[in-house]
């Protein structure tokens, strides 16, 4: 079925050059230049992998500590209880308990962005797995949100750490920024993005690992970056 854009959509798809392979930092500056929303929107950074995710050792999942933030308030809940709840408390987190918590969940509630659970309340916290798996909340060793350093990871997500995990159709999308964030900022956070994604490389990955990288805002059409170029890019220590 045929995708039908607005004029200010097919204005902004007219700056783009048919066919070209863009650099990272002509990229970033267009994507300004193509701006047409009034509000400030997310650049994320679209990414084409050569895996089959079906496939246990071909999923790609992981986080990324994102230099520049993501320019989002982040809501953290932590399911903990003793020292440990008090600890997250004292970190900052939005909300924390367990019990309680969990009843809120069951009843509905889902007002925050990250979950993080000490190992000990997983045995617990596990039966929320069908309310919170399918919405991407739910507690999981792989993503560092199962721990007992409690404070270091609640710090790590409101300074800006996000997710990532490949689609069913072999795409990974991370948001890396608003467009409001100056250029240094966003190439920082693009290059770590695209860091974290070739260090999460699988055992089971064959031949060519990243078939693609590219760009977009809310709204904005995507542009292709070159491959080479993105890949090359340097993560400032």
């Amino acid at each position: 079925m045929a995708t039908h854009h607005g004029k200010k959509y097919l204005d902004a798809a007219k700056l783009l050059e048919p066919d070209k392979l863009y650099q990272p930092a002509e990229a970033l500056d267009l994507l300004k230049k193509m701006n047409f929303v009034k509000f400030d929107p997310t650049v994320e950074v679209h990414m084409k992998l050569g895996v089959d995710p079906r496939h246990a050792d071909q999923m790609v999942r992981g986080t990324v500590t994102l230099p520049g933030g993501t320019g989002k308030e982040v809501k953290v809940l932590v399911f903990a209880q003793g020292d440990k709840a008090k600890e997250a408390e004292d970190a900052g987190a939005d909300f924390v308990g367990l019990d309680d918590l969990m009843k809120q969940i069951d009843e509905g509630w889902l007002g925050f962005d990250v979950a993080i659970a000490t190992p000990d309340v997983m045995g617990k916290v596990s039966r929320l797995g069908r309310r919170l798996g399918p919405r991407g909340l739910m507690p999981n060793p792989r993503t560092n949100t199962v721990t007992f350093d409690i404070a270091k990871t609640i710090k790590e997500v409101k300074a800006g750490r996000v997710e990532f995990r490949v689609d069913k159709t072999s795409l990974i999308h991370i948001p890396i920024g608003k467009l409001s964030f100056d250029h240094d900022r966003l190439t920082q956070n693009l290059a770590a993005a695209i860091d974290a994604i070739v260090r999460a490389r699988p055992s089971g990955a064959k031949g060519t690992y990243i078939k693609s990288v590219s760009v977009c805002s809310t709204m904005s059409p995507g542009i292709h970056l070159d491959l080479p170029s993105a890949l090359s890019m340097k993560v400032a220590v």
